[in-house]
């Protein structure tokens, strides 16, 4: 699901018989329906999920971890998942051998396995699986396109945990031999969890919080810091490696509706609600990066004066 279905109305998706989505929600940047598509499912009923498109430009390890924390990003900005984050990896560049293409993907699953404590999942076809050795510790989605067998065993992989069995054209079809799903226009992909729906329930029913890195008692230390929103000066709080900021002051800059849910105080904005959300001193305090890059605003330091500066796109 991504950008390319335009607007879906998720409410009658919910009612197709749908049970769960994984939404496209990055590839070189937030996909620009992601926000939209993954709040509209959840409202909806459904179980999210999400994934990250490792397009050809992405050919060392390095570059994969910096492409997870782009997924990671918008993982947070989307409120969490459900399911296990996916890596979409299906083609890779001319040059790059199955071995770097291992080493590619296995930087990739293990730096957004650290980002979020969730165990991420990988998704292939069959014509490219065969790029890749040893990785069959991580959960398979599985793409081919056929009405009469599920996939085959490969690459070490003894079964998978969701297949795509249809590009909405070509393959299978719903219970009710149709590929069109309602609230959706034009094809769309079709994946079955390998279980039933209680079994998918049981096991991904209980959405987690988008994820927090395990922190050390030296970690978790606050180190006050100064803010400037556009023309006004705060504080801000550096916990461990993150940067947290008044959730209302960066309301007053971006323009956004902010509540909050008082049975655990966090943030709620625009309708979803966030994650990751530190009461100090009774005020509510925010990730700092993924909300103002969601909002497509920006972060400057200035070593000199020690202060972190919020700028609008």
């Amino acid at each position: 699901m991504s950008r390319w279905q335009g607007n879906i109305n998720w409410g009658d998706v919910a009612k197709s018989g749908v049970s769960f989505v994984f939404v496209k929600a990055s590839q070189n940047k937030i996909d620009p329906m992601f926000i939209q598509n993954i709040t509209g499912a959840r409202k909806a009923g459904l179980l999210v999920g999400a994934y990250h498109y490792l397009d050809e430009s992405v050919t060392t390890p390095a570059q994969a971890r910096a492409a997870a924390n782009k997924f990671y990003t918008a993982i947070l900005a989307g409120g969490g998942v459900d399911l296990p984050p996916v890596l979409d990896y299906e083609s890779k560049a001319t040059g790059v051998t199955p071995a770097q293409a291992t080493a590619i993907a296995l930087a990739f699953l293990q730096e957004i396995e650290r980002l979020t404590g969730k165990r991420p999942m990988l998704y292939t076809y069959p014509s490219f699986i065969g790029n890749f050795t040893g990785l069959s510790a991580y959960p398979l989605w599985i793409a081919r396109y056929s009405a009469s067998r599920v996939p085959e065993d490969a690459q070490g992989w003894r079964s998978w945990e969701f297949w795509q069995y249809s590009d909405g054209t070509d393959g299978g079809t719903l219970p009710s031999s149709s590929r069109k799903v309602n609230g959706i226009s034009g094809p769309v992909d079709l994946n079955e969890f390998n279980g039933t729906v209680a079994d998918l329930q049981r096991k991904y029913g209980k959405r987690e919080p988008a994820a927090k890195p395990e922190e050390s008692s030296a970690q978790s230390m606050q180190k006050q810091i100064r803010v400037l929103y556009e023309d006004t000066v705060g504080i801000g709080y550096l916990i461990g490696d993150t940067t947290y900021v008044s959730v209302t002051s960066l309301a007053d800059v971006f323009r956004f509706t902010v509540g909050f849910n008082d049975s655990d105080k966090a943030a709620i904005i625009n309708g979803r609600q966030l994650q990751d959300t530190r009461l100090i001193d009774g005020k509510s305090y925010v990730q700092v990066r993924p909300l103002v890059e969601s909002f497509g605003g920006a972060l400057v330091w200035d070593n000199n004066t020690k202060k972190l500066m919020i700028k609008k796109g």
